[in-house]
This record gives structure tokens, sequence and C-alpha cells, in this order.
């Protein structure tokens, strides 16, 4: 079974995202436009919402600096972020929103609730918890009589507290729905260390602990390990594998071995684009995957002719976990569908707005007769108002 797939969000008031929604999200969505469109703002949505989860509110707000640093610029009320949901293809539509506001230079829960679709029956409760400043009620499923509660403070979340009973159940999987996302931010320096032995089910964010994961996949899923190291053989055709060895003083030592040469190298000699790919793929065939994954930025360190084979492996993926990419490359774009990109541009007002370049007639059209997508986007004719252009030079094969 896969996990939830986000359908639609909507931000209000987070920097330059004043008021923006995408709806329609695929479970292999790519983020294109330029530099200061919003991309990583909206990249760094989903990173603080888990931060909220995982780690609290008050952790998330002040390290983005609270509301001086996050509150849209001449913008007033609470920063909210809602997003739309379905934990299964078939059943009902859930949404979540969260508001954050700053009370005496905290940051208090607004309005928090969970509802779905009301049913055609009686009685099914519209709302399944609607919480504000710390006090609110939560919905029976069945019979949908509602419970008043207090929490703690009026800066905990009612999900996080009711979630942890399984009384909650559409709560419980919201919590740990959110709790589970994984926003990548690796770093390859941090992946040429030498960690202490032993093995670690999850890459970290920095993905400073690769050995000490593919010792975890070689002792206990070994078949995702030949995964991972075919399709790196498959995109660097001179791979010829990856290993990890214990050093006498109990640490992993990375070694990467081309197929030209006898012996394998420190993987602190082995190419950025290496290290990285390794990373990136290490993530996606983790044998119990984040049901949300985001990636920023894949093509720095990356040649551009593995882009093609990354953005494959990111859609396989996305029939496990719902991937999130964000990119300035049109070799990446090159391998995605039209609706599975969406492209953020900075308008007059100097705020977000949201194109999609599948409702463009002339994009569609020009993609009929052989053009490819992310040379579209290069030429800027996912823009409503582009600057003006000359004709794009590839349309892919010509007769």
């Amino acid at each position: 079974m896969r996990p939830p797939v986000i359908e639609s969000i909507k931000v209000e008031n987070y920097r330059v995202l004043q008021s923006v929604e995408i709806k329609k999200l695929k479970p292999f969505t790519v983020l294109v436009g330029p530099n200061g469109s919003g991309k990583s703002t909206l990249f760094d949505v989903f990173a603080f919402m888990e931060a909220c989860f995982t780690s609290g509110i008050r952790h998330a707000w002040d390290k983005r600096g609270g509301a001086r640093q996050l509150r849209s610029r001449g913008a007033k009320g609470p920063i909210a972020v809602q997003i739309s949901y379905r934990e299964q293809s078939d059943s009902k539509l859930l949404t979540y929103r969260l508001e954050i506001d700053e009370e005496r230079g905290r940051p208090v829960v607004a309005r928090e609730f969970l509802r779905w679709t009301r049913s055609a029956g009686p009685g099914r409760p519209s709302h399944i918890l609607d919480f504000r400043q710390g006090a609110g009620y939560f919905a029976d499923d069945e019979t949908g009589v509602r419970t008043q509660e207090h929490l703690d403070g009026p800066d905990k979340l009612a999900v996080n507290a009711l979630g942890q009973f399984k009384s909650h159940p559409r709560v419980a999987a919201l919590r740990r729905f959110i709790s589970g996302w994984y926003l990548s931010y690796l770093s390859v320096a941090e992946g040429r260390k030498s960690p202490a032995a032993g093995p670690q089910e999850r890459l970290s964010q920095s993905g400073d602990n690769i050995s000490n994961v593919l010792q975890y996949l070689s002792e206990n899923h070994p078949e995702r390990l030949r995964s991972v190291t075919e399709a790196l053989r498959d995109t660097v055709p001179a791979l010829e594998s990856v290993e990890y060895r214990t050093s006498p003083d109990g640490r992993l030592v990375l070694f990467v071995k081309d197929a030209p040469f006898d012996e394998p190298v420190l993987a602190s000699n082995a190419s950025d684009g290496t290290l990285k790919l390794l990373s990136y793929l290490t993530l996606l065939y983790d044998p119990d995957p984040a049901p949300f994954i985001g990636i920023e930025e894949p093509e720095n360190h990356l040649y551009p002719s593995v882009l093609s084979g990354l953005a494959h492996q990111c859609r396989q993926s996305s029939e496990r976990s719902q991937v999130l990419v964000t990119t300035h490359s049109h070799d990446f774009i090159n391998s995605c569908r039209a609706d599975e990109v969406v492209a953020l541009y900075r308008g007059a007002d100097g705020y977000t707005r949201v194109v999609r370049p599948d409702a463009i007639p002339l994009v569609n059209d020009m993609l009929e007769h052989g053009a490819l997508l992310g040379s579209l986007w290069q030429e800027n004719y996912f823009d409503e108002l582009p600057e003006p252009r000359t004709p794009v030079n590839d349309l892919g094969p010509q007769s």
C-alpha cells in the first residue's frame, strides 16, 4: 500500500508565497522557474511543516527568523499552509490546514483543522478536528460526536497530540505522514566522510552516513543494494562497483571501483557527481521509503547526460513515495511530462505566481510537433508574459 499523495497545496503569507495554490499535484512533480521565483521557498514550506511536527513549532519558527523573516512583506494575518490528500487512491479527500501567528514574539497556532469531504449519509463529521490557540474539539470518525480538549499550550499541534492515540486513526495517519517526510540537503563533502561503523536504515539529510546505509542494505536488503549499484552503473557506464570496508579504528570507508582498473579508490578521490548520484539512488531505492521525498536542484555536480536517467529513477520511485524536485536544468525537464511540471514566476507585485505548462495551448501544440519540454521552458514559453525570444531550435528529430 502506497502512502498518501498530496493533490493540492495552498500557501499564504510565507515569504514570496503571499497567495499560492497548486492543484493536481502528481506523485512525481517538478518545480521550475528562474532564480528568486519561489522554488526554494516552496521547498522550504514542506521542510517547515516536517520540522513543526518533529521538532516543534517554536524550533521551526525561530530557525527561520520568526514572523519578521517568514511573513510576506506588507502582509497581515497568520502564515498558513493547507494540503489536500487521500490516504488511498479511492478514499475521501482530506484537507489539513495549519495557521501560525506570533504573539509577544512567540509563535502560536492561530488555527489548525483536519476535515474530510462530507458524505451523503447523516451524522458524518465535516471536521475531524478544529483547534484555535490550544483549544478545540475532535469528532469521532463513526458517530460524529464532538469532544472538547485543551492542549498544553497555544504553540502545540493538535495532530501531534491526538495522533498518538489509536482511537483517532485519521489523525494518527496524518501525524505519521508529515513526520516521515524527507527533504534532501545532500552534501558531497559530508558524503566523503568516514563515519563510525554500524548499519543505519535511513539516509541523513546531508548524506554523511551513506556508508552506514550501504552496510544496512548489504546486511538486510542485498537485492536493494544490487539495484542501487546496477542503476549507478547504467548511469555511469565506467563504474563497476561501490563497496565499504571497516578500518582498523572501526570506521566505515567507502570505495569506488571503475571498470578499467583492478583496485577501487577511496570515495574521497571519486568524482563529486558519482557520490551525489550514489546518494540519490540510495535514497530512492530505500526499502522503506519516506512517504514524501524532496530533492532540491539535483543537477548540481551532475553531468547533464545523467539527468535524464535520474528523472526516470524519480518517476519510478514515485510509485512508492511522492517525489518533489526543484530544478533549473532543461535536461532534467526534457525527461518530464508537461503535467508533471509546475513553473513559478514572480509577478509585478513581487510575489510568486503559478503557471502550468500543460494548460498552455502553444506548449501542447509544440510538444505534439516534437519540441522538447525543457527547451520550451528555456526559451520562456512557459511564461504567460514572456520576454522577447527567438524560436526554439531543438524540436527533436527532423524529417
